[in-house]
């Protein structure tokens, strides 16, 4: 596979939503496409499926991307097999939403294992090979509450927060190696985990953005892809908010 791909991109969470549309943008002829997903084989095989439409060539496993031995074992697969990781995108997430004086333990920490832990477990494997070819992009999917904050949510908030303060860490670190580190903040975004709110707490949340509709999957992967293009060499560290001006 090494001589016969010219990108090696890794995308976890990407059998369904923002990740399913972020593994398509990343997707072209001799790039071959790694991806996560959690329980539902039939989406990620729908997500092949567009990988394969755009040109790329698509590689899914089942990963738990909270444990730190089943991420290594699996980007030791990718590494094994393509020889090196050119773009990594931490998109895998959860929500256990609940107030926080009735939010179990159990809820907390799930949330922050994956969302944050799992962030943590791919960029220490992937930034170790991106050191070594002295070239990396790597790309965190944040959130916008992770810096406006949302009532209900302070699990899923603190681990989205956490994630942009792991970009600044991060980026400072492999900057001399040439590999940037930005993170990606989206708005409210119609995918399965926003499709559970009813008409009455999507309407509220519309009256909060000023462009006046909902973000789509695409909205998001078009500036993943640009942030992993050599249009953006020259940026790192920095968090993106694609939210349709809901944060400014």
């Amino acid at each position: 596979m090494t001589d016969t791909f010219e990108r090696i991109v890794v995308v976890t969470g990407g059998s369904r939503g923002i990740g399913r549309a972020i593994c398509a943008a990343l997707s072209a002829p001799g790039t071959a496409v790694f991806f996560n997903y959690n329980t539902d084989l039939d989406a990620a095989e729908t997500t092949a499926g567009e990988i394969a439409a755009a040109g790329g060539s698509a590689h899914f496993h089942q990963v738990d991307v909270a444990s730190e031995t089943a991420v290594a074992d699996y980007l030791g697969t990718v590494l094994k097999k393509a020889g090196r990781i050119d773009v990594l995108v931490n998109n895998a997430g959860i929500t256990r939403d609940g107030l926080l004086v009735r939010m179990k333990a159990a809820d907390w920490d799930a949330v922050m294992d994956v969302n944050l832990k799992g962030t943590f477990n791919c960029m220490k494997v992937a930034a170790k090979a991106m050191m070594k070819q002295r070239y990396g992009r790597i790309i965190n999917i944040s959130s916008v509450v992770g810096v406006s904050g949302n009532p209900g949510q302070a699990n899923y908030v603190a681990a989205k927060a956490g994630i942009i303060g792991l970009t600044k860490a991060v980026a400072r670190e492999l900057a001399s190696r040439n590999i940037t580190v930005n993170a990606v903040a989206p708005g409210y975004i119609d995918t399965d985990m926003t499709g559970d709110l009813n008409d009455k707490a999507k309407a509220a949340m519309i009256d909060q953005i000023p462009m006046g509709r909902i973000g789509t999957p695409e909205d998001i992967a078009g500036v993943v892809a640009f942030l992993a293009s050599a249009s953006a060499d020259y940026i790192t560290g920095q968090t993106i908010h694609v939210s349709g001006g809901m944060y400014m």
